[in-house]
């Protein structure tokens, strides 16, 4: 009897095994890139808000919403630049400060969207790779995954005051060598048209989601694999496709 049992043991070892090698061998992607404001946390209108505030502050033009959503994942002065062309070379220092007084006297209080969490614990327990790619500057980065608990579930990070802004690839390009995964099996996930561009250049997938900073249409003009409302379905969009 104890042979026996033995050997039903041992065979539902290998079954367990195989079963576990059937799904790593069953994955699409090893490597899922998520961008971090207007992606993950629910960020878009206080950068939005925080950059209007500072040219006022300023006596600068002050850009419309759309505008002012329109350059959230780029590197900080290069967003600056695109939102408030006409600004004296001069001005942009003081500028980045006035935005980063105002942003951060709200920084706290920004959540994470419905079910980010959740997804990507999910993924991180069914043994994906995980980065963020963003342009926030290290220490934001760094402030908003302690704050948000989220640093433990990231293998890697990028930021664009450490390297390239996007839409260049180098952030991709950079933590697919750095975590040894190749561009077809690397996916990225954003809520811009910087974000699916860096994607394009770097020549990985990209799913958008249509709750951040880009509207629908300027997303789908870049042909993503997928574009999603919100986490619920980009969760259930990875139960099947990822």
């Amino acid at each position: 009897m104890v042979g026996i049992l033995r050997g039903a043991g041992k065979r539902n070892g290998r079954i367990r095994a195989y079963f576990i090698l059937a799904v790593q061998m069953a994955k699409r992607y090893d490597l899922i890139v998520f961008d971090w404001d207007g992606t993950v946390m629910d960020s878009t209108a206080i950068i939005a808000g925080s950059i209007q505030a500072a040219c006022r502050d300023l006596k600068l033009t002050v850009p419309d919403d759309e505008t002012a959503r329109h350059v959230i994942g780029l590197g900080l002065v290069q967003a600056l630049r695109h939102a408030v062309p006409d600004a004296p070379e001069e001005m942009y220092e003081p500028l980045v400060a006035r935005y980063r007084h105002h942003f951060l006297s709200q920084n706290e209080s920004i959540p994470l969207f419905d079910q980010a969490r959740e997804t990507i614990i999910e993924l991180h327990g069914a043994g994906y790779r995980l980065a963020v790619a963003t342009g926030k500057n290290r220490n934001g980065l760094d402030h908003a995954l302690e704050s948000t608990g989220m640093g433990a579930y990231f293998h890697a990070t990028r930021t664009a005051d450490r390297t390239f802004s996007k839409p260049h690839p180098a952030m991709l390009l950079e933590i697919m060598e750095e975590l040894d995964v190749q561009p077809e099996r690397t996916l990225m996930i954003g809520d811009t048209t910087h974000d699916l561009q860096m994607a394009i250049n770097a020549g990985v997938d990209a799913v958008g989601v249509t709750h951040g900073a880009h509207p629908e249409d300027q997303l789908r003009e870049l042909k993503p694999i997928a574009l999603l409302d919100d986490f619920i379905e980009l969760r259930e969009w990875f139960r099947v496709n990822a």
